[in-house]
């Protein structure tokens, strides 16, 4: 009898993984992914963060809950990974942590002193004192145009605009481009962390009303310091398959800056900032009838 599986942390394990125009299936025990001319190639799955699934994947049943029990998450995305629809949770099953988080989004003063924190660590500086939310938001955003400008005069990339089409991806322009698949990259980890840490993607402090907003709070911390460099480098080169090559260097940067160790503390750092302590259980709530067995995965994974 083989023991039973158990995910592995976030932080030992590969970023991310694309798969495109094939079946993922189960096969004798092993995740596989097996294409069109019946070629198996097995996947480590419980060493992956996430998968992001693009146009002509199918995923067998076996397969998602395999998935599931090691702690992958499984993201359906469009074209290029820019659209999402769709995507597994393998985590985000700690009701004591979602209660901490929402109990700070929901206190004004609490709230504050997290979106600081956010910007101290994103701009390496105390953002400046007296300011309410959406005055720091004018803030960073004059401060994201100028740090996009100033990476286009250094890597040579005519540079407009942020903006795109998600409905029409061939409509934007090369620098436009790379950046929003190397942003897909940053989310999917991200999203894998944040569930992984028992915490809920849409509970967000300076973005609002999005499935992910919080996922965006936090990948803006590492954006400029990983992927946004890789995507403006890569629209440098004007190569024939931008998107590949921006997956390849976020891979990479994702790997030698360790990210995946550092999402999960940066978080619980974040929270800390707004000074209140997680809510305890209330005196008539009923305890698990069977605790749950010690796992070795993070404090979300179902195990």
């Amino acid at each position: 009898m083989l023991p039973p599986l158990k995910p592995i942390p976030i932080k030992e394990r590969l970023s991310i993984l694309f798969v495109e125009k094939a079946n993922l299936d189960v096969l004798d025990g092993a995740f596989v992914l097996v294409d069109k001319n019946g070629v198996r190639t097995h996947l480590p799955i419980g060493g992956v963060a996430c998968l992001l699934l693009e146009p002509g994947t199918r995923v067998s049943h076996a397969a998602a809950v395999l998935a599931a029990r090691v702690g992958t998450l499984l993201v359906w995305v469009g074209e290029a990974a820019v659209r999402l629809y769709s995507s597994g949770q393998p985590g985000g099953a700690r009701s004591d942590r979602l209660l901490y988080q929402a109990r700070l989004a929901l206190d004004d003063e609490a709230r504050l002193k997290v979106v600081r924190k956010m910007y101290a660590m994103r701009f390496g500086e105390e953002p400046p004192s007296r300011r309410s939310i959406e005055q720091l938001r004018g803030i960073e955003g004059a401060r994201v145009r100028e740090t996009y400008h100033l990476l286009a005069r250094k890597y040579g990339v005519e540079w407009k605009s942020r903006e795109y089409d998600a409905t029409e991806w061939g409509s934007g322009d090369l620098p436009n481009r790379c950046l929003s698949s190397a942003t897909a990259c940053l989310y999917g980890i991200t999203e894998a962390a944040v569930l992984a840490a028992g915490y809920a993607p849409a509970v967000g402090f300076i973005h609002t009303g999005k499935p992910l907003s919080f996922v965006y709070d936090v990948a803006d911390i590492f954006k400029f310091d990983t992927v946004v460099p890789v995507a403006f480098r890569t629209a440098a080169k004007k190569p024939e398959n931008p998107e590949q090559m921006v997956r390849l260097g976020c891979r990479d940067i994702f790997r030698e800056s360790h990210l995946l160790e550092k999402i999960i503390p940066t978080i619980e750092e974040i929270l800390a900032a707004g000074e209140l302590t997680p809510p305890e259980p209330a005196e008539e709530s009923i305890p698990p009838a069977i605790p749950n067995p010690e796992g070795l995965g993070d404090a979300g994974h179902r195990g």
